[in-house]
């Protein structure tokens, strides 16, 4: 199976795609305010359409990157470079402002499943920083001279759908310990703010130091 990644690379980019779960942001934000709000179907829905925003993304991000790959190794390898800066930025931020988490408490609302479902999806495909994100964090997984790079960049998006697909909906089914162990515990998101900007800092600097030999 040609699209499948080596192991170690698969279990690298499977911590990283936990630890950015679990880093408290707008699809954290979201998931749980509309879980508060309506209740867990209406959670499940907004995760579900974010879901499949991330779905286009990765098929856009696959096809687009893959074309760029077939043009020019070189411009791959330039982009490989500018997402590993984007990463080391990330990282950065992460320690100097630490993560976002913003629950509004708008009150128990009946909601509508599907509506819910386009906000989480139109949420997602208009996030300039969703788009930013797939096109520099996938292909660090990725070798630029690899034949099957278009097969293994959809599989790594795909896979980190499937990753976190579940975290998501455990998430939602403990919405209100979730919000109140974040929120009591400010310790607690800084250290995970520490674990992102440590990961991401050294994958930022793995590449650099590759990309320059």
């Amino acid at each position: 199976m040609t699209f499948l990644p080596d192991l170690s690379t698969l279990i690298t980019y499977s911590i990283a795609c936990a630890v950015l779960f679990i880093t408290p942001g707008p699809d954290m934000s979201l998931f749980l305010a509309k879980t508060m709000a309506g209740g867990r179907k209406a959670g499940i829905a907004s995760m579900l359409g974010a879901m499949t925003g991330c779905c286009v993304h990765t098929l856009l991000a696959a096809l687009g990157l893959s074309a760029l790959l077939a043009a020019s190794v070189t411009a791959f390898t330039i982009l490989k470079i500018v997402g590993a800066l984007y990463l080391l930025w990330l990282a950065i931020d992460a320690v100097r402002h630490g993560s976002a988490l913003h629950v509004k408490d708008e009150g128990k609302v009946e909601v509508s499943f599907w509506k819910t479902f386009l906000v989480g999806v139109g949420i997602n495909l208009t996030n300039p920083k969703v788009v930013l994100f797939f096109v520099t964090f996938l292909p660090q997984f990725v070798q630029a001279g690899d034949p099957h790079a278009a097969d293994k960049l959809l599989f790594l998006g795909l896979y980190f759908i499937a990753l976190t697909g579940p975290m998501g909906a455990a998430m939602i089914l403990g919405a209100d310990k979730v919000i109140a162990l974040l929120r009591r515990r400010p310790k607690l998101m800084r250290t995970i703010d520490y674990s992102f900007a440590g990961l991401f800092s050294a994958f930022a600097l793995k590449i650099l130091a590759t990309s320059a030999r």
